[in-house]
């Protein structure tokens, strides 16, 4: 898929990165680099491997979850302009 101004400005704008018009053409030039790079993957035969995620085969060790407050409610609340009841107090804005 060619990758031209108009999708760099549209992905662009859809990632609030503000691109000026004259550099367009060359993120354009290098993004289609970067995929014709990419492209070559396809090209590796791959028959026969098995997929993996560690190559190293080890797992990390699980811990037990718990459910605490971290310890740090009342130094949070402490920044709030307003606190009740150990929450914070904001104005109503849904009717």
């Amino acid at each position: 898929m060619p990758i031209d101004k108009d999708i760099v400005a549209k992905v662009s704008n859809l990632a609030r990165i503000k691109i000026n018009n004259d550099q367009l053409s060359t993120i354009s030039n290098e993004l289609e680099s970067v995929i014709e790079w990419i492209d070559t993957l396809n090209e590796v035969n791959t028959d026969g491997v098995d997929p993996i995620a560690n190559v190293s085969g080890q797992k990390l060790p699980l811990r037990e979850d718990k459910v605490t407050d971290g310890g740090y409610s009342e130094k949070i609340l402490n920044n709030a302009p307003e606190k009740e009841s150990g929450f914070f107090v904001v104005p109503k804005v849904v009717e």
